[in-house]
């Protein structure tokens, strides 16, 4: 007993219907061609930007911060800056008893007449007696001539 197979109707078979479903370049098709082919499904459009727009937003937050960073950082700069401008001034409006030299280390005083003075004592080397109202500042000489603020005393630079 041998099974015979179903006969084909060829004049049923649309053969333009099926060449639609051949290739001759089946990377180029959207679906699997063989039947142990890679399971091809189409990407959700929406889920796709919505990431894209995630990390762009993630990105451009992380370079915004780097920015304010160097924002912040650049502020401090300037506020040094202005200190040892505003620093500069009052030592060369105060009293000086010698000539002072580039990169050595002074000490500004407020004086108990209100006046400033440049000294090479000091806080912690005037013992008990001082002649000062206020430590304002130890500042060193700069070779641009102005003065780096070392250390802040409890007078305002």
């Amino acid at each position: 007993m041998s099974k015979a197979g179903k006969k084909v109707d060829l004049d049923q078979i649309d053969m333009d219907r099926l060449g639609d479903m051949v290739t001759s370049n089946p990377g180029t098709i959207a679906f699997p061609h063989t039947v142990g082919g890679a399971m091809i499904k189409p990407e959700d459009k929406g889920k796709i930007k919505g990431l894209a727009v995630s990390a762009m937003y993630e990105q451009t937050d992380m370079n915004m911060k780097q920015i304010y960073d160097q924002m912040q950082l650049l502020a401090q700069q300037a506020k040094a800056l202005q200190d040892r401008v505003d620093v500069s001034e009052r030592i060369y409006q105060a009293q000086m008893n010698f000539q002072p030299l580039i990169s050595k280390v002074y000490h500004l005083y407020e004086l108990e007449d209100g006046k400033d003075t440049l000294s090479l004592i000091g806080p912690k080397e005037w013992g008990r007696s001082k002649p000062f109202k206020k430590y304002i500042a130890t500042v060193k000489l700069l070779a641009d001539h102005t003065w780096d603020i070392l250390e802040k005393g409890e007078g305002t630079i």
